[in-house]
């Protein structure tokens, strides 16, 4: 049986028991209760209830917009839904970057007021202090290498990073500096596979990625964009599992033929 079949709540601790054993970790996020429901009994370890809320929740074109409370408004939504998978919070743009003691108070605000089991905050050395800081108050700290859309404006793109040497090389120290500071797991998105195995192979804890290739310890996709609820968005790394916009669309459609035809409601359907 494996270990996630064993356990009622999923742990930090079970994640690193399934790194040492060789079973593959997923992830997937959710930002409110109906979602996080489902994605919870379906058996995923990890809910990220990710700052992509600003894509698929919000409209907008970037991650940047969404604030620390909006941020916690979908957690704790999400939290409500979740019996068994580890709950991980993005801390967004601006709530922890350059600054220890906001890092500090952001994370608790998240703990406190939804009631998740840990965050996520995206770079590498440059965030070591306020990482450092997080964890003294026992919180624990996913970490997030490669594209990190946060700094969409710094990078201009959302192609493949470090695939450049120095890039590469300097992803590979983040990964251990974020190890020994006291992460324990690290997100690894749209790299090369081969960076990604030798990066995951590298660290003792878990690596999830995210159109980073086969190798790492687990694997994490946005749930909307999974089930196709997102029209048109399509890159390679993503396995569309359904077609909801189309499903969705059609029962709408469906909905309001039979309301205009007075189909709906029938004698059945009325007291």
């Amino acid at each position: 049986m494996s270990i996630h079949q064993e356990l009622k709540r999923i742990t930090t601790n079970t994640i690193q028991e399934m790194k040492q054993k060789g079973e593959k970790i997923a992830m997937l996020t959710a930002y409110d209760f109906s979602m996080a429901t489902i994605v919870d009994a379906g058996g995923t370890e990890i809910i990220l209830v990710g700052d992509s809320a600003s894509n698929v929740m919000a409209g907008h074109e970037t991650t940047l917009p969404i604030t620390l409370d909006q941020m916690i408004y979908h957690a704790a939504s999400v939290v409500r839904g979740v019996k068994r998978a580890l709950v991980v919070v993005d801390l967004p743009f601006g709530s922890y970057q350059g600054n220890s003691k906001k890092a500090l108070s952001s994370a608790i605000r998240i703990m406190k007021e939804s009631g998740a089991h840990a965050v996520k905050l995206e770079g590498g050395e440059e965030v070591k202090t306020s990482i450092e800081r997080i964890l003294t108050a026992g919180i624990p700290v996913m970490g997030h290498l490669g594209l990190t859309p946060q700094s969409i404006y710094k990078f201009g793109t959302y192609a493949v990073r470090a695939k450049e040497l120095a890039e590469a090389e300097k992803l590979k120290q983040d990964a251990l500096i974020l190890q020994e500071v006291g992460c324990f797991s690290v997100v690894l998105e749209k790299i090369p596979a081969q960076l990604a195995k030798r990066v995951s192979d590298s660290l003792k804890i878990p690596t999830i990625g995210i159109g980073a290739g086969p190798h790492c310890d687990g694997q994490v996709l946005v749930v909307n964009d999974m089930l196709g609820l997102t029209k048109g968005f399509k890159p390679r790394f993503l396995r569309q599992y359904l077609d909801l916009y189309a499903e969705i669309n059609g029962a709408v459609k469906s909905y309001v033929s039979d309301v205009k035809s007075k189909n709906f409601p029938s004698e059945q359907e009325q007291y």
